[in-house]
């Protein structure tokens, strides 16, 4: 697969897994997410090889992650988007945003899926919806909200 790079300033965003610093994406999603409080780490590392992921770097420090689980065909879901907070209010979610969906490797997806507790206005820029209720009442879902805490 291509890797894919845009330059802003001093900070790159990168589709090279080999830039992205695991401790940094373990340590945000375990400490600081409410999403995936105590992930182990060898369930991150593991969702990292099996997704499409984008690194947000400062002068060679990962300041900011995302990752697509995806098909490449029909289907992306968005998952684990953080920018670290020494590195907020600098539209770097925004740009970090832009680029994947400019991005040529899931162009034509039919559905994007995320979850999201507090970003929604974020999103929104980009032309994501919530469901309407029609549409809430055909997807479901597993869930098991203390996974991280049974491993």
């Amino acid at each position: 697969m291509k890797i894919y790079q845009a330059i802003h300033t001093d900070y790159i965003i990168t589709t090279n897994k080999n830039k992205i610093d695991i401790s940094v994406v373990h340590n945000y999603l375990s400490n600081k997410s409410y999403w995936a409080k105590n992930i182990p780490l060898h369930v991150v590392q593991r969702s990292i090889e099996n997704s499409y992921c984008f690194a947000l770097l400062y002068k060679q420090e990962q300041v900011g992650f995302a990752r697509l689980i995806t098909d490449y065909a029909t289907f992306a879901y968005l998952a684990d988007v953080f920018i670290v907070e020494a590195h907020r209010g600098k539209g770097l979610s925004k740009l970090l945003m832009q680029f994947i969906h400019n991005n040529a490797e899931v162009q034509g997806l039919r559905r994007w899926l995320l979850g999201t507790r507090d970003a929604h206005e974020l999103y929104k820029q980009f032309g994501w919806k919530n469901f309407n209720e029609e549409q809430a009442k055909r997807f479901m879902q597993l869930h098991n909200p203390n996974v991280y805490n049974e491993i």
